[in-house]
């Protein structure tokens, strides 16, 4: 590909305005933007805080960059004010004030007579209290459009209105697309509007929206150059978004519900009301990268106004960078399992299941598939049990591949931090990095034979990131086994007392047998007690479920095992460290073999150990038990925020992971917690 790619954006809305903008500005400047322009049907409406780090540094940049651009004003910063109406509600907001602290938006517990002092049409006595974010606010979708297309024009972009008919592939890579009038040769396309024939799973959301009559209220507050003074409205328990449109209100949503909050609207009339198709998947996050199975094929699908700056900038990025800044993990076209694109909820069953119904399994669902969450009322006995005796878990959900052929080895020391080159029966802990040095996966890779290796995966990214990378002489073959397998982790002080005929050597791997059933067994535990992973084929999972129980071996789920991977220190991929985090930030220092020689990222550590870092993963013992995300304040300041959190069944304790600056980071330092609004004492561990 040339140093300037080709590019053409099918879609120009806002966000294909906004990556033109962003491509152009990065030097890429043949850029060929098609289809209609950005209209004015939008609510416009930018909430910055969200439980997602990404979504919301995706709105702040939006927010900010908007507010900067040329011409009449395209981002109002009127703020945003959500409401509480119960209990529940209430604890939310505090709960979303604890990830704005997180995330470094600053917001604002108000309470009803503060919530009607910011936006005097309110019943503040149908009010508990309210969130604040005073940086939030509206955005002018179309002016926002028009200013990005013109600094894009400037650097060489070029704008029609003709739409996409097809796209142009050979060698499985795009080569162009065909509009009505012509071909545009193209060496990347990237589309953001429009069908590109490809099965995704976007589930648009339908929203009502309504501008009201005059409001007497109103009048004089505003003018056709403002538009609205007041914060935007929301309602997150009914849906509910009101915006001011100079002396009339926007309302999205239920009426009558607007009409509870705001009793101006009782003598008002509903003027003009119309349907508005919103973007939505079933995880909420938008579609973001390479199609898996076309180079060159990008998708930025799924995008709420209110993250377009944000998606293009990370998206320019990734094209001309070669990746992006942020953790896009939860964004990734490749996260969806194939069977699960059209659902959040699990469709894939695995051969125990059967079984763990009679046992009263409670389920849950992790990529498509159903996983036992518990088999009783009480996880602890469950995680008590493997502490004591032995447990045997599910782990069938986790993703699981064979690399195989003649290069499968030297592909595999090139793509990880290990030092693979270690005879057949051994296994090896080690990590995925991007060229900057970030963790983008941790993995245990099985030398089964010379040219025969079985990896354990965190994510399905893992899969991709590795297929992407394959070299194209054919001597490497990557397949992912996960949907014709199935595993159980075996954990226990008894482990080796109920499973004699397995090897008990730590980090080994071996092709044996348990009872009758062939099983691969790998040595290695993330629960802090010895055992196993046992996999097999899919048609055998029954009967290795059935040899097992035979055995006394108990059952636990996966609130159990979070709580024993928490006591055990266990941080997970995704979850507690990403892309943004190095190996010795993450405290994974031990996986990384610099002396190995040439590795993906390998360059970029350079300089870098545990010793130059300046902020470090820490486990944290905590005053209660939390969920995620809250703010950690050490004298008063917040500094840090948790990532993954539960209780320690057996220690008695509540733990959680955190992000703290490396001078607050020794094990001891004291450290609250935002939980709810309070302060929950904490201590480094």
């Amino acid at each position: 590909m040339a140093a300037r790619p080709r590019v053409v954006v099918a879609g120009a809305g806002l966000l294909g305005c906004a990556l033109a903008d962003e491509l152009t500005e990065r030097g890429w400047t043949d850029v060929t933007v098609l289809g209609g322009g950005e209209t004015d049907d939008r609510p416009g409406l930018v909430f910055r805080t969200d439980a997602d780090r990404t979504l919301t540094e995706f709105a702040k940049y939006t927010a900010e960059k908007y507010g900067g651009l040329d011409g009449p004003w395209c981002f109002n910063p009127v703020g945003s004010l959500d409401l509480a109406t119960t209990p529940e509600r209430l604890a939310d907001l505090k709960r979303r004030h604890g990830w704005a602290t997180s995330w470094g938006v600053r917001g604002f517990l108000r309470t009803p007579r503060e919530c009607a002092d910011l936006h005097p049409l309110l019943d503040e006595t149908r009010l508990l209290g309210g969130f604040h974010v005073p940086g939030d606010g509206l955005l002018h979708a179309r002016r926002a459009a028009e200013a990005q297309v013109r600094r894009a024009k400037a650097r060489g972009a070029r704008f029609t209105a003709e739409e996409v008919v097809t796209v142009e592939r050979a060698g499985g890579r795009v080569t162009g697309v065909v509009t009505a009038t012509g071909r545009v040769r193209a060496d990347v396309v990237v589309f953001c509007d429009g069908s590109d024939g490809l099965a995704r799973p976007e589930v648009p959301l339908r929203l009502r929206y309504t501008r009201t009559s005059p409001l007497p209220e109103l009048a004089g507050h505003n003018d056709d150059h403002v538009q609205a003074g007041k914060p935007v409205l929301r309602d997150l328990d009914t849906g509910l978004t009101v915006r001011e449109h100079v002396d009339r209100l926007g309302i999205g949503g239920d009426w009558d519900t607007a009409v509870a909050l705001l009793p101006a609207l009782r003598d008002a009339e509903a003027e003009a009301t119309t349907t508005i198709l919103l973007p939505g998947t079933p995880d909420g996050q938008p579609l973001l990268g390479e199609h898996p199975e076309l180079d060159g094929f990008w998708v930025a699908k799924a995008v709420r106004a209110e993250h377009s700056a944000g998606v293009a900038r990370e998206l320019a990025r990734w094209l001309v960078d070669g990746q992006p800044v942020l953790a896009l993990h939860g964004c990734d076209l490749a996260r969806f399992a194939p069977s699960a694109r059209f659902t959040a909820e699990p469709v894939r069953t695995g051969p125990f299941h059967e079984r763990q119904l009679a046992l009263g399994a409670h389920f849950g669902s992790a990529d498509g598939w159903t996983r036992p969450e518990r088999y009783s009322s009480d996880a602890g006995a469950e995680a008590l049990v493997t502490r004591e005796r032995v447990a045997m878990f599910d782990l069938t959900s986790a993703p699981r591949l064979a690399v195989t052929g003649p290069g499968a080895l030297p592909f595999l020391r090139t793509m990880t931090t290990g030092d693979l080159a270690e005879p057949p029966g051994t296994l090896t802990g080690t990590l995925l990095l991007g060229e900057d040095g970030g963790v983008r996966g941790r993995l245990t890779v099985a030398r089964l034979g010379d040219e025969r290796f079985h990896v354990g995966a965190g994510g399905r990214l893992d899969f991709d990131w590795l297929r992407r990378h394959l070299p194209g002489d054919g001597t490497v073959q990557v397949h992912e086994t996960t949907p014709g397998t199935c595993c159980v982790g075996v954990w226990g002080p008894l482990a080796d007392s109920v499973l004699t005929e397995l090897s008990t050597t730590d980090f080994s791997a071996e092709e044996t047998y348990v009872g009758d059933v062939p099983v691969v067994a790998l040595r290695l535990s993330t629960v802090g007690e010895p055992g196993w992973e046992l996999h097999t084929t899919a048609d055998l999972g029954r009967r290795l479920w059935d040899t097992l129980r035979e055995r006394d071996i108990a059952v636990a789920g996966y609130q159990a095992l979070t709580s024993l991977r928490l006591e055990a220190g266990t941080p997970v991929a995704g979850v507690d460290f990403t892309t943004e985090h190095d190996p010795y930030e993450a405290g994974l220092g031990d996986s990384v073999h610099r002396d190995k020689g040439y590795f993906l990222g390998r360059d970029a550590l350079a300089g870098r150990s545990a010793e130059t870092v300046t902020r470090r993963l820490r486990r944290l013992t905590t005053g209660k038990v939390l969920q995620g995300k809250e703010p950690v304040y050490v004298e008063g300041r917040a500094v840090g925020y948790v990532t993954s959190a539960g209780y320690g069944y057996t220690l008695g304790q509540a733990l959680a992971y955190g992000w703290l600056p490396v001078e607050h980071s020794g094990s001891g330092t004291p450290v609250e917690i935002g939980h709810f609004g309070e302060r929950v004492p904490g201590r480094v561990v």
